[in-house]
């Protein structure tokens, strides 16, 4: 299975994982004149070799109208700082953004409809988390203009490598966060800012020795959109290695490390674990579930069924890695009313599993293939089939039958 690992351990952000993800590729010079073809106007993007402790790796540079953006701004990791927001009126000569403004902005990019689909997922993300820190709604957030146009570009040069590697499986280290406080428009803010701490919510993270911001809300999001499990790295047959180095120099190598390659699991150990639960609303049952995914669960699902005295219940099951039980155990406690949890041990047999873009009269779908023990079933991604229905206001089936599957 073809895999990507991202090893985030001085945290995460935009500018680090596309410097990363783009040595992954045969042609690193070709990607990113491609990107200065599409990001919007006024924006350059700058990606040179460096070195930092003996050490030479990609760093990325994102000037807006001539200027870095972090030179307008002193937060703590040296990098754009996408999350300094104002409210209401215009302050000076500065302009502000709304989510759909931003959404207009990447909607009108030469982007692939994949590409486009994740940007907004990811600053959706963000605008959903800047929301609950302000206790505003999605729709009175606003962002500052050079940075709006920073992280798009970021976010997008992420979404678009990650459509070109291909990878099957994406598997994401524990994130350090760093520790302190950082200046920001709205005053000083502990260390993850408050908006990157909500996006690592469920996800693995740590303080790290490290005093300084180590991870964005740009990086936080991009990792919590993309990443289909946390922990360290597997077994691999590694084909390239990629570090994006990040601007300011610490006592550690300040860099984002991704390994493609491929891994072998068609089987493999698993531990299920169930509880029941006869107090809980099927909204927080289906909560529950979205934690624990996001918290590195190979899956989870719950049934309904009727527990002594006729009482309707649901029993909820999850399935982990040995390695990640701990962590689990936790979160199934902290999400749900249960007292006790039933630990399995299983034996997990998977088809090997690959994706691939295929352009019809509807735009753009991704296509999944599963194949293995003389099997073989192919499936477009739903929310590809919604997009293009939609776009073309046309039922599912008939986007589907215009792919031939």
């Amino acid at each position: 299975m073809r895999t990507l690992y991202i090893e985030c351990t001085m945290g995460a952000a935009g500018d680090m994982l596309t410097a990363a993800l783009s040595e992954l590729l045969p042609d690193k010079a070709a990607f990113f004149e491609e990107l200065a073809a599409v990001v919007p106007e006024g924006v350059e993007v700058c990606a040179e070799t460096v070195g930092s402790m003996g050490i030479n790796g990609t760093s990325v540079s994102v000037k807006i109208h001539g200027e870095e953006e972090h030179s307008h701004d002193v937060h703590g990791h040296g990098h754009h700082h996408e999350h300094e927001h104002h409210h209401g009126h215009e302050h000076g000569h500065h302009h502000h953004t709304s989510m759909q403004d931003i959404e207009r902005l990447i909607g009108g990019m030469k982007l692939s409809d994949r590409v486009k689909s994740d940007a907004l997922a990811v600053y959706r993300l963000i605008a959903e988390a800047e929301s609950r820190v302000h206790g505003r709604e999605v729709s009175e957030i606003h962002f500052h203009e050079v940075g709006t146009l920073d992280a798009v570009t970021d976010i997008c040069a992420v979404c678009m490598l990650i459509e070109r590697l291909g990878a099957e499986r994406i598997v994401v280290s524990p994130v350090t966060t760093g520790f302190g406080h950082v200046h920001c428009a709205h005053g000083i803010l502990p260390v993850p800012a408050p908006a990157t701490a909500l996006l690592l919510e469920g996800i693995p993270s740590c303080a790290g020795d490290i005093e300084g911001e180590l991870c964005t809300p740009t990086g936080a999001a991009l990792l919590r959109h993309f990443a289909d499990s946390f922990g360290q790295r597997p077994v691999m047959r590694t084909e390239g290695i990629g570090c994006g180095l990040g601007k300011k120099q610490f006592e550690r190598l300040n860099c984002v490390r991704a390994f493609i390659g491929e891994s072998e699991e068609k089987s493999s150990d698993v531990c299920e674990l169930v509880c029941s639960v006869d107090d809980m609303t099927g909204e927080a049952v289906g909560y529950a579930i979205e934690k624990l995914i996001s918290g590195g669960a190979l899956d989870a699902y719950a049934a309904p069924i009727v527990m002594k005295k006729g009482r309707p219940a649901f029993e909820l099951t999850c399935l982990c890695t040995p390695e990640s039980l701990d962590g689990i155990v936790r979160l199934i406690f902290g999400h749900t009313t249960t007292i006790g949890i039933r630990e399995r041990g299983c034996r997990r047999y998977t088809l090997s599993r690959s994706s691939e873009t295929v352009g019809t009269q509807y735009g753009d779908i991704r296509v999944k293939t599963s194949e293995g023990y003389g099997v073989k079933r192919v499936k477009p991604e739903h929310d590809d089939l919604a997009a293009a229905a939609d776009r073309a206001g046309v039922s599912l089936e008939t986007v589907r039958s215009g792919i031939g599957l």
